[in-house]
């Protein structure tokens, strides 16, 4: 039985940082509407976007310093964010 060819295990870093705002897009509708108010809930899903990608990045077995980005980078990026959020709750309460 002839099998499927797999697809490529790295994606180019126009397509990371297109799936990086799609979901940052994405969260902030969610945090949008949620029932703690938008900083603790984008706080709380940046969170989980961390631990996501770690989690992914480990499976995938992706080289945490690589010429193009991948999920490590993408989680760098969120943990900055959740920095960012984190410290403005903390300021304007």
């Amino acid at each position: 039985m002839k099998q499927l060819p797999h697809p490529p295990q790295e994606l180019r870093s126009g397509q990371v940082l297109g799936r990086f705002f799609l979901r940052l897009v994405i969260l902030a509708g969610f945090a949008a509407f949620g029932g703690i108010g938008f900083g603790r809930s984008m706080a709380a899903l940046l969170w989980m976007s961390i631990v996501l990608c770690v989690v992914v990045g480990t499976m995938r077995r992706e080289p945490v310093f690589h010429t193009a980005l991948n999920h490590w980078d993408e989680a760098v990026a969120y943990a900055t964010l959740y920095a960012l959020v984190s410290g403005l709750n903390e300021h304007l309460s």
